[in-house]
């Protein structure tokens, strides 16, 4: 069975960039006069804006008003541009992957918790010729990963079946919407294990991959 599109994750999987979303959070959270635990920052990882802001708020014993959730989501995603355009690390592997994938003609989309605004300028690094779509965490009607929406959308927007696409994930929370959607997922660890279960198959890295061995995951 030959893939039908590949649809990549960024934050973790194509960019090591986990750890540059923890400068603006723990800043945040010392902002309101607490510390961030690790159990709390694990928890967000993969997830959208409206889930890490009730988290960071919760972790301070804060109740917030609306206005204090937009305002401390403006700040942290002022800060996360900052922290981007002064440079973005690649995964291992991640970026010979995409163009490997790329040459041999198979369609791809990115799809990302993160916002469109933060998107564009990581496309910047990864590159947007990359992709024939993008689908971001601000354009899935508030249905975010771990629902199956993103992915859903993305195998939408290509004119494919989801079932006859991989998705490359690297946190629990993109991986479960990824196969909520029905995809064959390729799990990458990050900084968060993943648990084994239905239509995962592991690697240590992205070093080797191609379309090639993304097509065998669908009949393996």
């Amino acid at each position: 069975m030959t893939v039908e599109a590949v649809l990549w994750d960024m934050d973790g999987t194509l960019l090591d960039s986990e750890k540059l979303w923890d400068i603006p959070i723990f800043e945040f959270v010392e902002k309101l006069g607490g510390t961030l635990s690790l159990e709390t920052r694990h928890a967000m990882v993969g997830s959208n804006v409206a889930t890490t802001m009730a988290l960071l708020f919760a972790e301070v014993g804060v109740t917030p008003t609306e206005g204090d959730v937009a305002d401390g989501a403006a700040w942290i995603q002022r800060r996360t541009e900052e922290v981007f355009r002064a440079g973005l690390p690649w995964r291992p592997g991640a970026r010979e992957a995409l163009r490997a994938v790329r040459d041999a003609g198979v369609p791809m989309a990115l799809v990302t918790s993160t916002e469109r605004k933060l998107t564009e300028v990581a496309l910047d690094t990864i590159g947007r010729d990359l992709f024939d779509v993008t689908v971001c965490g601000d354009e899935v009607d508030g249905l975010n990963k771990p629902l199956p929406e993103p992915y859903l959308k993305a195998a939408r927007l290509l004119g494919v079946d989801p079932t006859r696409c991989v998705a490359v994930e690297d946190s629990p929370t993109g991986t479960a919407s990824a196969v909520a959607a029905g995809c064959t997922v390729l799990v990458v660890p990050c900084d968060v294990a993943v648990d084994q279960g239905e239509r995962r198959v592991f690697r240590d890295s992205l070093v080797g991959v191609d379309h090639v061995v993304l097509g065998s995951l669908l009949t393996g």
